[in-house]
């Protein structure tokens, strides 16, 4: 399914939380809706583990967003900062 880290740069950092809290989404529906156990998104959101492609594809299905919008290997900038940039 996926793997823990092994270094930082193996760190997948994500939206997740913010997607869920966004539209009204537990960690239960979510892992319901791509078939894996409400630990496991607990697991990615914190970083303690990195989805495998196949999970990262679901999740950024179920929100109907493209995966780099979710994920990735850099730090994500705040979504304020990055409204913040977009507009100025």
């Amino acid at each position: 399914m996926g793997r823990q880290p092994k270094t930082e740069a193996d760190t997948v950092h994500d939206r997740i939380a913010v997607l869920r809290a966004d539209r009204g989404v537990s960690r239960k529906e979510l892992a319901d809706a791509v078939g894996v156990h409400p630990q496991t998104i607990g697991y990615v959101e914190r970083g303690d583990y990195s989805p495998s492609l196949a999970l990262a594809l679901r999740i950024a299905r179920y929100f109907d967003l493209p995966v780099e919008a979710i994920f990735s290997l850099d730090p994500l900038p705040s979504l304020t900062q990055e409204l913040l940039r977009r507009t100025s």
